[in-house]
């Protein structure tokens, strides 16, 4: 979002092309007499008219400075939360578990961008071969995900991890909203036991899982799916599988 400068901001630093005749150092906008303003305002308009690339300039200055401070603050969020990404004890750990990078994924079943984000990261872990991925279970779009991320916790404490895959992978493909039939009916598809998983879904271990999640995204201002941690980077929002690839040689790179 673009935050529009203040006046006395763009005035001083317009001033040196729009009116030479005042000397950086001596430059007071507060202390002009309204007729001065009037015409230094003049002046800068004229030459914003005959130089309109002067604003996209300095929009996109603006932006890359804010883009800056905004990954400054990413690495120290990530720094400062690393071991509750990387040891909670319970979020589901894929690819390989001695991989030379870590990516983080905070989803939602529901996410269509955690959808169509599901193949490119599977590929990405499999092409690799050398990467860790661990999941956060993080639903934020209602009550379907929530369901959805208990029946997969609850899955994951009763069959283990195997079983926790399999159920994830289903669920991000499901369509429509999940109810008891439908998750007996994914159960019985997989050879999982329904009544022991729904059992487990209100338990006091899947609602600790599921607030420890929430609060450490809170902590760590992840407001959004899918998020990303790749390795001591914050990647907010959906990647392609090229610009994830990019992500994980930099890091290597480094």
């Amino acid at each position: 979002m673009f935050t529009r400068p203040s006046l006395t901001a763009t005035a001083t630093a317009l001033s040196l092309l729009a009116a030479p005749a005042f000397a950086q150092d001596s430059f007071d906008f507060d202390a002009m007499t309204e007729d001065q303003r009037a015409a230094f305002g003049a002046q800068v308009r004229a030459y914003l008219m005959e130089n309109p690339q002067v604003i996209m300039d300095a929009v996109a200055a603006l932006e890359q400075q804010q883009a800056a401070q905004q990954a400054a603050a990413d690495d120290s969020l990530v720094s400062d939360n690393l071991d509750r990404l990387l040891n909670d004890g319970y979020s589901w750990v894929g690819g390989n578990p001695e991989g030379d990078v870590t990516v983080v994924e905070f989803m939602d079943y529901r996410c269509g961008y955690c959808r169509k984000a599901q193949p490119e990261v599977d590929e990405l872990i499999a092409a690799d071969g050398n990467i860790r991925l661990i999941v956060k279970e993080f639903p934020i779009l209602g009550e379907a995900s929530v369901l959805s991320s208990k029946f997969a916790i609850a899955t994951q404490i009763v069959a283990g991890d195997e079983a926790y895959k399999a159920v994830h992978d289903a669920l991000i493909a499901l369509e429509g909203a999940p109810g008891e039939p439908q998750l007996s009916r994914m159960a019985t598809t997989l050879g999982l036991d329904f009544d022991a998983i729904a059992a487990e879904m209100d338990s006091d271990e899947v609602q600790r899982r599921i607030a420890e999640t929430r609060e450490l995204a809170i902590d760590m201002q992840i407001n959004g799916t899918p998020s990303f941690v790749f390795g001591d980077q914050m990647v907010r929002g959906y990647v392609p599988l090229q610009g994830m690839q990019q992500i994980v040689a930099q890091l290597r790179a480094e």
